[in-house]
Parts: structure tokens; C-alpha cells; sequence
């Protein structure tokens, strides 16, 4: 008799283990900012179903159902706050039930799965995280910061000098308007670096960055007058060159800018940074000129005053 029940123990264990499904078992997955779907999975290992009606998919968050999905009926019922919610009904006979949301309808938490494929079923429980990741990278956020305030830097160097080195009661209002262009320009940099912080990617970072960019076009603006100003026509091939190079550099930073604040992961930062650095060494270039001419001259003389 014992040789019996050992037998009929080992049967009974051999159909309790065939009626519970098993599951490729993930214990978490992340999702970031990046993600405009949100994959959940849940994977059957030893399904069995031949037929998408022998199948009852049921997705829970804390115990509320969040999709239902009933295979004889051939029907998917999802709840109110998760609209988006689906699975694959083309992948359920391969044993894929994973369940894909809108990033923006998705809350982290335990997801629970359960399937049941005629007298079998199991379930399985995945925690879904949220992971911050930052738009740039750490390095990329200093230098797209730096450069723009470092040629502003620069840029209120040549003021200074021709300020200084320049005396003209015909250029006061120049020098004032000047003067006033560049707060405005530093206002909004300084603004758009608040805003640009490191973070995610989201539409304040996006203007933050818009801010930094775009309005360096008035350096290029600046730089020309204050060579005007204070040196004249005489210097007119030296800054053309400068202007030259300092429009190269706007003109690749607004490709970047453009490539960037459309991507989540900016491939394009180096561009971005690049055209910044040609820009902040055009502002360097001048400074350097009007400081070799500034200290041959006692005097800056307006053009054409001798």
C-alpha cells in the first residue's frame, strides 16, 4: 500500500503543479520622463492555450483592477483612470500579457498580473519605479551655463574699456544704450540659467535654455559697436573677422538649441556647447584686441577726430 500512496502523492503533486501557471518573475522596472509608454511586463513561461479564448488577463494596482480582459467575450475592459491601458492580444498564446500605459497615466507602485488559462492560473506581482534622470548630462549643464555668462564677461571687459580709455561727450547716449543692453542681456542669461538648472526634461528647462541661447545674439550687436566706438574703421578687417567667427558660433548653437529642446536625450549637446565656446572666444579675441590697442593709446580717439 505505501508504494501506492507514494504513487498517488507524486500524481497529485504533478497536477497541482500543472494547474499553477508560472512566471518569468521580474521583481521591479523603471520608467523615466523619457518614456512616452510605459512597459509593465508579465511573461506565462508554461502556457498552454491554443486558443486566445481560453485565456482571462487581469491587471491590479492595490488591489483595483485596472484591465480586465476576457478572452471568450473577446473583450477589454479598462478602468477610467487608465485609459491607455492595454496589452497585446496578438502576443497572449506566446505567453505575453504585458501590460503598456501612457507615461502620463501611470503611478508607481506593485502591479499585480493574473492570468488564468482554462483550470490553470497564477499571478505575479512587479513594482514599477520612477527614476529622475537629468536632461543633460552634469558636465554638459556647467560648460552650456558657462560660456554664455563668460562671454557676457567679456563682453562688459570692452565696455569697460572703451569706457575708460574713451572720453566723448558725442557718445554718452551710445555708451548708455550700451550699457543698458548689456543688463538686459545679462538679466535674461542669468534668468535662463535658474531655469535651465539641472533636472528633467521639461518645458521650463526647455525656456531656460531658449533664454541662455538666443538673446547672445546681441553680443554679436555689442561687440560691433563698441569697436565702432572706440577704434573706429581702422579696425574694421580685425572685427569683421571676429564677427565672423562670433556668428558661426550663434548660428551653430541655434541648430544645437533647436536639435536639443526637441529630444529628451539631447545627442546634440556637444553641437549646442560648441557653438556657445565659439562664441564666449570671439568675445576673448576682442577683449585681447582693445586691450593691445587700449595700451598703445593713452586716449581712444572717436574716428575721424584728429
Amino acid at each position: 500500500m505505501r508504494p501506492q500512496v507514494a504513487l498517488l502523492l507524486l500524481l497529485g503533486s504533478a497536477c497541482c503543479g500543472s494547474a499553477q501557471l508560472i512566471f518569468n518573475t521580474t521583481k521591479s522596472v523603471e520608467y523615466t520622463i523619457c518614456n512616452e509608454t510605459v512597459v509593465i511586463p508579465c511573461i506565462v513561461i508554461n502556457g498552454g492555450a491554443e486558443d486566445i479564448a481560453e485565456l482571462y488577463v487581469k491587471w491590479k494596482l492595490k488591489g483595483q483592477y485596472i484591465l480586465n480582459f476576457d478572452g471568450e467575450k473577446q473583450k477589454l475592459y479598462t478602468h477610467p483612470e487608465f485609459p491607455s491601458a492595454r496589452i497585446s492580444q496578438a502576443d497572449l498564446l506566446k505567453g505575453i500579457a504585458s501590460l503598456k500605459m501612457n507615461r502620463n497615466e501611470t503611478v508607481v507602485g506593485n502591479y499585480t498580473c493574473e492570468v488564468t488559462e482554462l483550470t490553470r492560473e497564477g499571478e505575479t506581482i512587479i513594482e514599477l519605479k520612477y527614476r529622475v534622470v537629468s536632461w543633460f548630462s552634469p558636465n554638459e549643464n556647467i560648460l552650456v551655463v558657462i560660456f554664455p555668462i563668460l562671454a557676457i564677461l567679456l563682453s562688459w571687459g570692452q565696455f569697460g574699456i572703451m569706457t575708460l580709455k574713451y572720453k566723448s561727450s558725442n557718445t554718452k547716449e551710445k555708451t548708455i544704450l550700451l550699457f543698458v543692453a548689456g543688463l538686459v542681456l545679462t538679466a535674461v542669461v542669468v534668468v535662463g540659467a535658474f531655469l535651465f538648472a539641472s533636472g528633467e526634461y521639461s518645458a521650463k528647462n526647455a525656456s531656460g535654455l531658449g533664454l541662455i541661447v538666443i538673446p547672445t545674439a546681441i553680443l554679436i550687436l555689442l561687440q560691433y559697436c563698441v569697436f565702432m566706438i572706440a577704434i573706429g574703421m581702422s579696425s574694421f578687417t580685425i572685427l569683421y573677422h571676429i564677427l565672423i567667427l562670433q556668428g558661426l558660433g550663434y548660428v551653430l548653437s541655434l541648430i544645437g538649441l533647436s536639435l536639443c529642446v526637441s529630444e529628451c536625450t539631447p545627442v546634440h549637446g556637444p553641437l549646442l556647447i560648441s557653438g556657445l565656446g565659439i562664441i564666449a572666444l570671439a568675445e576673448l579675441l576682442g577683449l585681447v584686441y582693445m586691450t593691445f590697442v587700449a595700451s598703445n593709446q593713452k586716449t581712444l580717439q572717436p574716428p575721424g577726430s584728429n
